[in-house]
């Protein structure tokens, strides 16, 4: 990256800090009428942290995507500040100070990343060893003495005195597990089969893969009753399928095996056909006063005051609706930035995605080309279904908004997942080395 592309990027990224900082006045006078007394601190938390992180990709990664960390920095701390606003307004398991130190930790994963792999090229070599630690982290909560339930859903791990979502970390080794697979056998995957109606199906015997990752999905419902992970997992591997053989008909089985799983869970499990009732059923009287469409009809309640414009920062009550600092900050920051400050919000998820893809389309190598598309796909499909499930488009499922909710597993892991794609956005813009010829030297050689 020239001088003047990083000095573009240190500026985006001062300027993100200071839309974070702004945000984080705002609500100290819509609450109390003045500017928070320990706003200075926070900015310089945050502000030293994304300095620290620049500093490391600048030395690093000096070719990688400017707009990247900038990007990441102003949702991050846009989550911070809605974390912060709950704590203010008396949400006693929201905690500014601890997402400010899952944010520190997140930044150190991020360069510890960048430190580490110096080529991104070098995880094909361990693909089956990425499955392997996939299904583990996987597995991992269901273990008798390790893990835990919370809130109806086996998906923690205790470490101590803190918790840890394996699963987070799971769909980065998994996502490795599937851009090395697929790298291998995407030309045995692309054979066609019989040609129904206007679709060429593959061979039956090539079903395999999409079966065996529908079979794991499943089982991860049934063990952990996670449907979130289960159905990002599933997509996720539906969508680097194809991006390797270029095939519609694996999208048309998967969506096929997908709504098969998903009825056949409803019929079975009742915390699965819980969370259908809550969906198709929210407004009913009896769903509602029983409880099951409560947290979502309350979210929606919070959405509706907020209008276009919001009622602004610290003039709301987001604190009505359960969870408005993990699973509901998307309704949350709705309330109080309407539906202008979501649509802003979202335009940033995309552009963070759209940079993931640009990479993956510039990439010189097949295996990047779908990694990248993969991280990127995992990063946008999150967003789609906890965006979806607070807005009642889809079935509530338990996963995060990716970098402003609380907790420190999605954020740690969509830290790592960020430093993966600015090492492969540094890979494909890098120029390629230049032969350098001595004239002297070859007509001294001619001779």
């Amino acid at each position: 990256m020239t001088a003047k592309r990083r000095g573009a990027q240190l500026g985006m990224l001062a300027f993100a800090v200071l839309i974070v900082m702004g945000a984080y006045a705002g609500v100290g006078l819509g609450i109390n009428g003045k500017i928070p007394s320990g706003m200075l601190g926070y900015g310089l938390g945050l502000g030293g942290l994304m300095l620290a992180a620049y500093l490391v990709l600048a030395k690093w990664a000096p070719w990688a995507d400017p707009l990247l960390l900038p990007l990441v920095t102003l949702v991050n701390g846009i989550g911070l500040v809605m974390i912060y606003r709950l704590e203010e307004g008396g949400i006693k398991d929201a905690s500014a100070s601890n997402q400010l130190m899952w944010t520190a930790l997140g930044v150190v994963m991020f360069s510890a990343t960048l430190l580490v792999l110096r080529d991104h090229r070098a995880l094909q070599r361990f693909t089956y060893t990425a499955g392997f630690v996939g299904i583990v982290l996987l597995i991992l909560p269901v273990l008798p003495v390790i893990g835990t339930e919370h809130y109806g859903a086996r998906i923690w791990m205790n470490l101590g005195p803190f918790s840890l979502q394996p699963g987070e970390f799971a769909k980065l080794a998994l996502v490795v597990f599937f851009a090395g697979y697929l790298v291998a056998k995407r030309d045995v995957l692309a054979l066609a089969g019989r040609r129904l109606l206007f679709i060429d199906l593959p061979r039956a015997r090539d079903l395999g893969p999409v079966l065996i990752t529908w079979g794991v999905s499943i089982a991860v419902l049934v063990a952990e009753k996670d449907l979130g992970t289960s159905l990002l997992l599933f997509g996720a591997f539906i969508a680097m399928l194809y991006i390797a053989t270029q095939r519609t008909s694996w999208v048309l089985i998967g969506i096929l095996l997908f709504v098969g799983g998903a009825f056949l869970a409803g019929q079975v499990f009742s915390h699965v056909q819980a969370r259908f009732d809550g969906w198709l059923h929210a407004d009913s009287p009896e769903v509602y006063d029983a409880g099951t469409s409560y947290q979502l009809m309350q979210g929606l309640f919070s959405i509706g005051s907020g209008g276009i414009l919001g009622t602004g920062l610290g003039q709301g009550h987001p604190g009505l609706t359960p969870f408005s600092f993990s699973d509901f900050i998307f309704d949350a920051v709705g309330e109080e930035l309407g539906l202008t400050g979501l649509m802003a919000i979202l335009m940033v998820y995309a552009l963070i995605v759209e940079r993931g893809l640009r990479t993956s389309l510039m990439a010189r190598d097949p295996f990047s080309k779908l990694l990248a598309g993969g991280l990127s796909f995992i990063l946008a499909w999150q967003v789609f279904i906890i965006v979806g499930g607070v807005t009642r488009l889809i079935p509530l499922t338990g996963l995060v908004t990716p970098f402003m909710s609380a907790g420190g597993s999605a954020l740690l892991a969509n830290w790592m997942l960020i430093a993966l794609l600015v090492r492969m956005s540094d890979a494909a813009r890098r120029p390629p080395p230049q032969a350098i010829q001595d004239e002297g030297l070859t007509q001294v050689m001619q001779r």
